[in-house]
């Protein structure tokens, strides 16, 4: 129980967490004070998914890189595990909202959107580092709320996101996303930070 406390302290878990709701609490009111539909549009909850994820990027390493590559500690399970959370929690935030009068959802369409968003994340930590993995995530879900492609293939592939829950590439982009970033980060850790912004 202290490890796990340690843990969680050293990864800024508990401040990630209370940003993450409070994220999804302003999109939430914004809608609904906003919006007489009940329902959010796809670029709101897409928005709100990686609002919620993004607030996990901090937490993927420690105060010290040499002891995210030690052989003492089981890291790969450990970042799995960590990963496969954040995507929990992340998932349970946004269909909190299900509950009440400005609904965030489908199930299945925010747990897709989170699933690649995480695996985005996940794989730019392992190579360019935490600080840094929220940028390609932010960057493609701003072109993909942007500029929706309902056809052809290539489009769809592209903008996954936006896509209904229903959709079979858009499915299948996410999950390879999502394990690629669960492979990578596994596996490799997050990628070491430069002497400077250690000092």
């Amino acid at each position: 129980m202290r490890f796990l406390t340690l843990y969680l302290r050293s990864r800024r878990v508990p401040l990630a967490l209370v940003v993450a709701a409070g994220g999804t609490a302003l999109m939430w009111g914004i809608w609904q004070l906003a919006s007489d539909d009940r329902d959010a549009n796809s670029t709101v909850v897409i928005l709100t998914v990686l609002i919620a994820a993004a607030c996990f990027t901090h937490t993927l390493n420690g105060p010290d890189d040499e002891l995210e590559r030690t052989a003492a500690v089981r890291w790969p399970r450990r970042r799995a595990t960590h990963l496969i959370l954040a995507l929990g929690v992340t998932v349970a935030l946004v269909l909190a909202t299900l509950a009440t009068g400005a609904r965030f959802g489908p199930p299945l369409f925010v747990l897709r959107d989170a699933a690649g968003v995480l695996g985005l994340i996940a794989l730019g930590a392992a190579l360019v580092g935490p600080a840094r993995s929220w940028f390609l995530p932010l960057i493609w879900t701003l072109g993909v709320a942007i500029f929706p492609q309902p056809s052809p293939l290539p489009a769809v592939v592209a903008t996954w996101q936006h896509q209904p829950p229903g959709s079979r590439p858009a499915a299948i982009t996410a999950v390879v996303l999502a394990l690629a970033g669960l492979i990578a980060f596994t596996a490799y850790g997050p990628a070491r930070r430069a002497a400077a912004t250690q000092a």
